[in-house]
């Protein structure tokens, strides 16, 4: 698993207007965050990493390979900061999860019979309604 402090020291912040809450306030400081990560030149990703992360993020990286995020829900820079940065760690951990793979089984006994239970009492219900 990658190192979540040196991951963040390989992003890079702009800060711009926002259109989000502060009144006139949003209209003189820059309180939006944008975070871009160049994926494809990371130096702490693998190269099998390299590609769950542009295989489940594909739709938020760029053609260049820069994973663009942005925030402008909160009133100052900092906590804009703070929720991308929280957004992104949170997106490259599922990125780089990988589910368990299921291990095939044969039903037990007891559900094989309540299977067989529930499925006669719909034929029962079924066979009542015709009996008009």
């Amino acid at each position: 698993m990658v190192d979540k402090i040196q991951l963040i020291k390989e992003l890079e912040f702009k800060a711009t207007r926002s259109s989000g809450k502060g009144g006139q306030n949003v209209n003189k400081v820059s309180t939006k965050v944008e975070l871009r990560f160049d994926v494809s030149n990371s130096l702490l990703l693998t190269d099998n990493e390299m590609v769950r992360v542009f295989e489940k993020l594909k739709n938020r990286i760029s053609l260049e390979g820069i994973l663009i995020l942005s925030s402008d829900s909160e009133r100052t820079q900092l906590g804009n900061k703070r929720k991308v940065i929280e957004l992104f760690l949170e997106l490259i951990v599922k990125a780089l999860h990988k589910p368990k793979r299921r291990i095939k089984t044969n039903p037990t006994k007891s559900s094989k019979e309540r299977r067989l239970k529930d499925k006669k009492a719909q034929a029962d219900k079924k066979r009542l309604r015709n009996l008009d």
